[in-house]
This record gives structure tokens, C-alpha cells and sequence, in this order.
């Protein structure tokens, strides 16, 4: 009988520019990823990690939220997104409910400078089971200040999740 086991695959960083990313008291502006295309690979899952640093003196109890778009009809991302690491402003935050997945949302402190991480989230779980053929992760603030200047000082990886049959 056949041994059916989970496999990794090496994780990468996503393209995502979040040196200097931008307050934004509606979490409607934030930055996008370039996209992510599963229609090779086929993977099963990805796993999502990061880690943001807030900038000088940010507001208590404020949110970093990091959200995963896929693309509407397997090519074509909806509304203001593209796959492109560029700033995005969402219309209004009921069309970002519509189409944004949340990955996570980090309330932070008023701590300068902190590095707040997030590991091993499931974006199939995120997308409600299965993992679109491209999708791009979305990441706005609203801090107060803009994060953290250094662009070492923010990541975000994606690590590929398979299946093997022995």
C-alpha cells in the first residue's frame, strides 16, 4: 500500500517592497506583491511567513494586516490589483472584504523599531481549501508612523507544500 506523506519545498521570499510603507488609518492603501503562479507547480499549499518592523514611535494597539488576492479567473487580478510590487489603494473596505483573504493582523505596541513575525500560516486554509493557479499578498498599516525604513528589516516567505507517494 502506498505511504502518502507532506513534502516541502525550499522557501523564497516574495517581491514586496515594505521599507517605508505608508500609514494608513482605513487599511485600504498598503503594498502588493508580485504575484505568485502555481500553474506549473501545482503545489498544494503554501506556508506564509514574515516579519515587519514598525517604524519611530507607533500608536498602541494600531494593525499591520497582511491579506492574500487571487486572481479572479485564474489570470486576471480583481479591482486595483496586478501581481506588481507597487502601492495599491482599495477603493472602499467592502470591496477589500470581498477579495482580500486575511493572513494575519498584528496589533502592535508603541515600541519603536519592533519586529513583529508571523510564521507557518496556510494559504490554502486562507483561501478556503484550495490555492488559486496566482495570488499576490497585500500588506497595509496604520501604525501612525510609516515602517521601518531598512528594507532588511522586513521579509516575507512562501514555502511550497506537496504531497509524496512512497
Amino acid at each position: 500500500m502506498a505511504d502518502v506523506k507532506l513534502s516541502y519545498g525550499t522557501a523564497v521570499d516574495a517581491t514586496i517592497t515594505l521599507a517605508s510603507l505608508a500609514h494608513n488609518i482605513d487599511l485600504l492603501a498598503g503594498q502588493e506583491s508580485v504575484e505568485i503562479i502555481n500553474t506549473s507547480n501545482l503545489f498544494l499549499d503554501y506556508l506564509v511567513s514574515g516579519r515587519i518592523t514598525t517604524g519611530t514611535t507607533p500608536t498602541v494597539n494600531r494593525t499591520i494586516e497582511v491579506w492574500a488576492v487571487a486572481a479572479f479567473d485564474g489570470t486576471t487580478f480583481p479591482h486595483v490589483f496586478a501581481g506588481t510590487n507597487t502601492v495599491k489603494t482599495i477603493a472602499l473596505a467592502n470591496i477589500k472584504n470581498n477579495i482580500c483573504f486575511l493572513v494575519t493582523s498584528i496589533t502592535v505596541t508603541a515600541t519603536s523599531n519592533t519586529e513583529y513575525f508571523f510564521s507557518g500560516v496556510s494559504l490554502a486554509s486562507v483561501f478556503r481549501g484550495v490555492i488559486p493557479p496566482k495570488f499576490s499578498l497585500f500588506v497595509t498599516q496604520n501604525t501612525g508612523p510609516a515602517l521601518n525604513a531598512t528594507a532588511g528589516n522586513h521579509q516575507m516567505r512562501i514555502q511550497p507544500v506537496f504531497e509524496t507517494v512512497t
